[in-house]
């Protein structure tokens, strides 16, 4: 790699929960493990009824293709406004494409409505054909599920999923698309924190009407619906804190590095009497890898404390430069783990990871400057 910046090929790591990834037109696919549980769910409840196995395995490829298509339908609008996506992944009530920068407003509204629509496409082009065939769709068919009925159920599915994401809350992609219709007047932070604040009352509501009438799926979704949308509220206003302030400000230059023929057990003593938690390892001058907490105990576990720690570092850190945008850093951070190395060609100048991080917003939401000079 070339250590004095990140490098856009790189393999991104595995986002937290997921179980199982493989590639669609070069982009990582990772399966969230409550999509997983929510497969088992669907293939239980299938069990037993009017239609047989193969057709109950045929509505959940069906389903799973149709929230595919829906996030291709963002990557190929993202594209057209020259945004890449890094990954998509795949959740329960529907996929999350991560792309490599934040749209402007404009994008980001044509970019969220792409993929219901695509749903809602589906769902049309699927009825279409069944009314053109002759086949009646009524609402007593869809109650029954059996191997009759697999296309009417497919649509109605689509149908679902694509007036679903039109609701106005984030994370769905209703909700981004009034943020962006917000933010055409008004700053995207305030417009963020005006939907953020309407997507609140809309969760509270769902969450009591869900616990009045008994309904617990209601209740789940309010409260995923609350979550997203303090999670996008405290993202957005992280990058305003952010934005325009250099990495340098807020890195860490007081640091401990391992050499490449330090042990593990050396590891572990500067990891005890220490609060580092990750560990650039050098050769001579020369930044050669990283060793986070993790890999440091389980190479105490599997190789033993006399092993080297060249054994278990990782040789494809995430490298960034001092004066790149601290906004921009923050999500490379996130992506490597815990630490990035801040590096000026070959020269390591401090770290950046989680923990300064959190620290240097908070201390921006009390008011202090950050220190911005090379000083």
């Amino acid at each position: 790699m070339q250590p004095s910046s990140p490098q856009p090929d790189k393999p991104i790591p595995a986002a937290s929960g997921t179980a199982g990834s493989f590639r669609l037109f070069g982009i990582p696919i990772r399966l969230h493990f409550t999509f997983l549980l929510l497969l088992v769910f669907i293939v239980a409840t299938g069990l037993g009824g009017g239609q047989s196995s193969l057709t109950n395995t045929a509505y959940i490829l069906a389903l799973f293709v149709s929230v595919l298509l829906h996030e291709i339908g963002h990557v190929i609008v993202s594209r057209r406004f020259g945004i890449k996506t890094r990954e998509i992944v795949m959740y329960p009530i529907g996929g999350v494409s991560v792309m490599e920068r934040d749209p402007p407003p404009s994008a980001e509204l044509w970019i969220a409505l792409t993929g219901p629509m695509v749903n809602l496409a589906i769902a049309g082009a699927l009825w279409a054909g069944l009314y053109y065939t002759g086949h009646a769709v009524t609402l007593e068919m869809l109650g029954n599920a059996s191997n009759s009925n697999l296309w009417e159920r497919i649509a109605l599915g689509n149908l679902i999923l694509g007036l679903f994401n039109l609701i106005p809350a984030f994370p769905m992609d209703g909700g981004r698309a009034l943020r962006a219709f917000l933010a055409r007047s008004r700053p995207v932070q305030d417009a963020t924190r005006i939907a953020a604040a309407a997507v609140r009352f809309l969760a509270i509501s769902m969450l009591f009407t869900g616990l009045l009438s008994g309904q617990y799926f209601l209740m789940f979704i309010a409260i995923f619906v609350y979550l997203g949308a303090e999670q996008e509220n405290a993202s957005v206003m992280g990058r305003a804190l952010t934005q325009g302030i250099p990495v340098r400000a807020a890195m860490v230059t007081e640091f401990h590095t391992l050499s490449h023929g330090n042990s593990m057990r050396d590891a572990a003593n500067l990891l005890l009497s220490t609060s580092q938690q990750d560990f650039p390892v050098v050769l001579g001058e020369q930044v050669i890898g990283l060793l986070g907490r993790n890999a440091l105990l389980q190479g105490m576990a599997n190789q033993g404390p006399e092993s080297y720690v060249a054994g278990v570092m990782d040789r494809n850190f995430t490298a960034i430069r001092p004066d790149m945008d601290l906004a921009e850093a923050m999500p490379l951070v996130v992506q490597a783990g815990s630490c990035a190395l801040v590096m000026e060609g070959d020269r390591l100048l401090g770290l950046l990871t989680r923990e300064n991080l959190t620290e240097f917003l908070l201390l921006r939401r009390s008011g202090m400057e950050p220190i911005t000079s090379n000083g």
